[in-house]
């Protein structure tokens, strides 16, 4: 489990991604971050929530670190109907939440050979575990951690 003193830290970094979206400045930080707008479960509110992604065959890929306890996971599991904004570009989306471990570590895999710095510090850091984690560390960590896929409802160039 990942402290709360981490999780209250990337919450101040959403902050400045949710500003830099809201100023028109989306595109600074499109390449990395996507603008996910969602609807919450209990209080029908509409969030707007930073979150790094790959794209992969034209679908969104997201990592929920915090698995299904993450908020914005629980509101897209609720109501799979959400707005994607990746830089300038903007477009409905069906989500499809990704619990099982083998999928979950495939996307890890994935996301550690393409970032492999960043990711691997990630996973020092917030999980504890070696930079070039084995197989076995990733399917682990997969049990308390998912993956959504935002597929666009419109084919997004």
């Amino acid at each position: 489990m990942i402290p709360d003193e981490f999780w209250s830290k990337m919450k101040n970094v959403q902050r400045v991604h949710q500003r830099l979206y809201a100023s028109g400045k989306g595109w600074i930080v499109g390449w990395l971050i996507l603008l996910l707008e969602h609807t919450g479960r209990r209080s029908g509110k509409r969030y707007a929530t930073p979150l790094q992604y790959e794209r992969i065959n034209g679908a969104y890929y997201v990592g929920a670190a915090r698995g299904q306890q993450a908020d914005w996971f629980r509101n897209v599991q609720a109501d799979p109907h959400v707005h994607v904004q990746v830089s300038r570009l903007a477009f409905d989306c069906t989500a499809e939440p990704v619990t099982d471990p083998e999928r979950v570590a495939d996307f890890l895999e994935y996301r550690l050979k393409r970032h492999p710095l960043m990711i691997g510090l990630m996973m020092k850091f917030a999980h504890k575990l070696p930079m070039h984690p084995s197989r076995a560390q990733l399917l682990e960590l997969s049990k308390s951690t998912a993956v959504v896929i935002f597929q666009p409802q419109q084919e997004v160039v």
